[in-house]
């Protein structure tokens, strides 16, 4: 019996061979870099979407899981004063903080679908995904810290300085057109961005 995706077109093997490690319990395998690998795979994926969603959306309107309302209110009552717009990593991966996170953590199994994968989170929300700038956290981690930033604003720097960098570059081309410089380069743009060849 040959797997498929939603568009009934074969799976590869591999595909499928990757996913069903991916969906077993990480007591059945050591340190197996195959698999480390694209758990990163994963996780760089999920970041990536994310990032792009936040820049398209007003992240104050997004809602990350059916859940949202439920982590957010928890996730206050336990860390209120935890400073999100830009994460201390002790605040996450100390031993204290181990103790704090753990209890919240659980409090998700059930109800949050891979509520421990691993999942890369941004420290400071006003920069993209880097080396520098992410770590690695756990999949509600990420949505408690997420949410939490959408809600009270912190985002909103990433959707808008995404969105002046397209008004700019909108406005740059106008300008050109107006002052009459690269005029032919403009039009030849315009003839293209009508669906028309240009000569």
């Amino acid at each position: 019996m040959e797997a498929t995706s939603g568009t009934d077109e074969p799976v590869s093997g591999e595909v499928v061979s990757v996913a069903h490690a991916l969906s077993l319990p990480a007591e059945s395998y050591g340190n197996d870099p195959d698999i480390e690998m694209a758990w990163a795979m994963r996780a760089m994926q999920h970041a990536e979407v994310y990032y792009k969603l936040i820049s398209s959306v007003d992240p104050q309107f997004l809602k990350l899981t059916k859940v949202d309302d439920q982590i957010y209110s928890e996730f206050r009552k336990t860390f209120e004063k935890l400073r999100i717009d830009v994460l201390d990593p002790d605040e996450l991966k100390s031993v204290s903080a181990k103790e704090k996170w753990r209890p919240f953590c659980l409090k998700f199994d059930g109800v949050v679908e891979d509520f421990n994968y691993g999942t890369l989170l941004r420290l400071d929300c006003s920069q993209g995904y880097t080396e520098e700038n992410t770590i690695f956290a756990p999949r509600i981690q990420f949505f408690a810290i997420e949410i939490a930033r959408n809600r009270e604003g912190h985002n909103k720097v990433v959707y808008t300085s995404v969105q002046n960098k397209e008004k700019g570059a909108d406005s740059g081309e106008k300008e050109k057109t107006d002052n009459g410089g690269g005029k032919d380069e403009t039009a030849h743009k315009e003839v293209n961005k009508r669906g028309e060849t240009a000569v």
